[in-house]
């Protein structure tokens, strides 16, 4: 599960990088596309959990898009999960690298502090693409590198690069992250109605609406969660393509 807050997305600087054509932030990872085009990359990660598979890949079936999947190593080794994986492969959608064990790279509160080594973040993230491979994606396919609890620091960005990869994570500003949330959670727990209304809310208020984003949803959340957001994603896709939006890959995205 993700643990990303608020708080830590008040942390994230960003800047636009030179070539105009994508969002870096401070630790140097890709957060956003060109803000000046209507386009938007949904991106779904997963890791233990995969029960919005066939909900999901209806949706984006049903709107004529191909959207990106981020998944770890142990995703993809499990049996019961090679089917969706399949299907997704099968529909064109980009399967990529969200690390193979789910390591948690930073320390939560003193996030310069890095908590593997370079030699474990490369075995880790190599066992990765291993898995991938038995699905027919290859390194080359899968560029763009998705890290665990969407939590990282430069040493990590610095990694990536030397690994031929770039570090990529989701558009701050809406609260789709916290889909995985459950009501256990007390505060922490956000509902599929505020999270969708978070969407809708950042589109109309901000000057450049949803342009370039990189929008992150879970392919599956605990069981504890019974409002499940995923199926909310038919509807938002209608929403905002009614609004004039293209959905892209997120390597057509940043291409």
């Amino acid at each position: 599960m993700h643990t990303w807050s608020t708080t830590a997305g008040l942390m994230l600087l960003v800047f636009q990088a030179f070539s105009q054509n994508y969002v870096l932030d401070k630790y140097g990872a890709i957060i956003r596309g060109d803000t000046s085009k209507k386009s938007i990359a949904v991106v779904f990660t997963g890791h233990e959990f995969a029960d919005g598979g066939e909900v999901i890949l209806k949706a984006l079936k049903s709107a004529r898009i191909k959207s990106s999947f981020f998944l770890t190593g142990y995703f993809y080794r499990q049996v019961q999960f090679q089917t969706i994986i399949r299907h997704l492969k099968k529909d064109g959608h980009y399967l990529g690298a969200h690390s193979d064990k789910h390591l948690l790279y930073a320390d939560w509160t003193k996030r310069d502090s890095t908590l593997v080594t370079e030699e474990e973040f490369t075995t880790d993230l190599g066992h990765n693409y291993l898995a991938m491979e038995n699905f027919g994606i290859r390194k080359n396919d899968a560029p763009y590198f998705l890290p665990p609890y969407e939590w990282y620091n430069k040493n990590i960005t610095q990694w990536t690069d030397l690994s031929d990869l770039k570090l990529v994570n989701f558009t701050p500003g809406t609260r789709s992250t916290a889909d995985y949330t459950y009501p256990e959670m007390a505060e922490r727990y956000i509902d599929s109605e505020k999270i969708f209304q978070s969407i809708m809310n950042y589109e109309t208020e901000s000057a450049t609406g949803l342009n370039g984003f990189i929008l992150l949803i879970h392919i599956g959340t605990d069981p504890r969660r019974s409002d499940k957001f995923y199926n909310r994603l038919s509807e938002l896709l209608q929403a905002l393509q009614g609004k004039g939006y293209t959905f892209l890959r997120i390597d057509e995205l940043l291409k």
